[in-house]
């Protein structure tokens, strides 16, 4: 097979336009289907509620870093409107879509391949999802995917290596865990172009080391204030995390597959089947990556395919193999950085088939698979926007039964481990109390020192998740439940209060 011209890698701005253009598809089909005014989710209030707007204030555990909140400043600080925040992180993840495919332009991308890897990647479900959503995975994502384009450059000037370290910053600052692994392949690389063994390359690695650096020294200042040390805050996350060691393959294989068409947390997977009209795209990665990874390799350019594929197994690792539960967004770094190979290669399926003259035949055959693939998307982003829809509205059913039996700013609730959200709907605090104000059950008998005090349970209606129940004290002359239910018996130190799904 003859190689293909160097001018089938030239770089045409009309590219730039068909880039920006499926940024914009990109975003209006977000915020079509994703209705702006979604509520908040559990981790978007604990980020939103940095914010006075967005108050009360809810806890900000270990694993969370600072990166979210800077992204939502311009606007969760000045306003409480959900669909304001939606509609302006539409904007920033659709610009962030553009910026992160930009860089493979300049690295020399065959015609349409760039526009193609964006559209690959901004065509599943979870992608259009959580592009108006406060929450990291997306600018990770776009972060290693632009550091890794600026640095597979064949040519690399200032621009370019500036571009790689601020790109790296941005994902350390937001998600240092899925930064640290891609960025250590990226120094290792240093990278290899036209086919040249990898050799250090001083200008890049000191790109790589200063954007990661300066993405994590806000997350290493605050380990140290607040949790006494680096080490100290990372078994704290783990705590929280439920502690990462090895897992069978095929067992967290599943999980992940099984969690593609939902829910949105696989925490636990138990039982969790695979639909494989949900997760059938999968099947057609490997072979797309694998032409992609020869068709650059025949053009000598074989850094353009390995480096990123490389980033991609390194950002994929521990969540495949090391966490105990699984989420779709958790690999979307990986399928980003996929994109531009798993591109080439569908370009190179296309130039195979014509060459053996079944074009006829196998290139609407190619285009009827992307529509079904885009169909099925669409139908699983429609469905699971509902369903949060649904279940986050719940919270508010039970901010007005809560307000039913008194229980009003200030308060303290307790009970399930869902207790964060909806006391931050309800005005409460959820952090540890001897005199809650109210438990929040579900699927759960009232505790023992509760039901010796007099406590009684009262059924949530209506909820689109069944059992939920609130527990209040009885009613005592002289007293207001809203000042932390100072009538209702101490709870035991140590005592449970309560637990259910999350």
């Amino acid at each position: 097979m003859p190689p293909m011209s160097s001018s089938a890698w030239h770089v045409r701005p009309r590219e730039r336009w068909w880039l920006a253009a499926v940024c914009a598809v990109f975003g209006a089909l977000s915020l079509t289907v994703v209705q702006p005014g979604l509520p908040l989710g559990w981790d978007e209030i604990v980020y939103a509620s940095r914010f006075a707007p967005h108050g009360p204030g809810t806890p900000f555990s270990a694993p969370r870093t600072r990166g979210v909140p800077a992204l939502i400043a311009p606007v969760a600080a000045v306003s409480g409107s959900v669909v304001l925040l939606r509609c302006y992180l539409t904007l920033t993840a659709s610009l962030a879509l553009y910026l992160g495919y930009l860089p493979w332009l300049r690295a020399g991308a065959p015609r349409g391949v760039v526009p193609a890897a964006a559209a690959l990647y901004g065509s599943v479900w979870f992608a259009l999802f959580y592009a108006g959503a406060a929450m990291p995975n997306h600018y990770v994502a776009m972060g290693l995917t632009c550091a890794t384009g600026c640095l597979v450059r064949a040519r690399r000037g200032w621009a370019a290596l500036a571009g790689a370290a601020g790109a790296l910053a941005v994902a350390a600052l937001i998600r240092p865990n899925d930064a640290v692994w891609p960025a250590a392949v990226l120094l290792a690389a240093a990278p290899a172009v036209r086919g040249r063994p990898c050799r250090p390359h001083p200008t890049g690695a000191a790109a790589v080391v200063g954007g990661v650096a300066a993405g994590l020294a806000p997350w290493a200042v605050e380990a140290r204030l607040r949790f006494g040390g680096v080490l100290e805050r990372v078994r704290a996350a783990e705590e929280v995390q439920g502690g990462m060691s090895p897992r069978l393959p095929l067992g967290t294989l599943k999980e992940h597959a099984a969690a593609l068409d939902g829910p949105l947390l696989c925490r636990p997977c138990d039982g969790a089947g695979i639909e494989w009209s949900g997760a059938g795209w999968w099947l057609l990665v490997p072979p797309l990556v694998g032409l992609g990874l020869r068709a650059a390799r025949r053009e000598g350019r074989t850094a353009w395919g390995t480096l990123p594929l490389a980033a991609a197994v390194a950002v994929a690792v521990p969540y495949l193999f090391f966490m105990g539960y699984a989420a779709p967004r958790f690999l979307l770094p990986a399928y980003a950085l996929l994109a531009p190979v798993a591109a080439l290669g569908v370009r190179e399926a296309a130039r195979w088939a014509r060459r053996v003259r079944a074009r006829h035949v196998l290139l609407p055959l190619g285009g009827a698979i992307a529509a079904l693939h885009l169909a099925l998307q669409l139908h699983q982003l429609t469905l699971h926007s509902r369903i949060q829809a649904e279940a986050r509205h719940d919270w508010q059913r039970m901010e007005r039964v809560l307000r039913a039996h008194g229980v009003r700013p200030p308060c303290v609730l307790a009970g399930t481990s869902a207790t964060i959200p909806i006391a931050h709907t309800a005005g409460c605090r959820s952090t540890p109390a001897h005199r809650p104000s109210a438990l929040v059950l579900r699927r759960a008998a009232l505790p023992g020192w509760a039901s010796a005090a007099g406590w009684r349970l009262h059924r949530v209606p209506g909820t689109y998740n069944p059992d939920w129940h609130i527990a209040v004290p009885p009613p005592t002359a002289g007293t207001a439940r809203t000042r932390g239910a100072s009538g209702a018996a101490r709870t035991p130190p140590g005592a449970a209060v309560g637990g259910g799904a999350r």
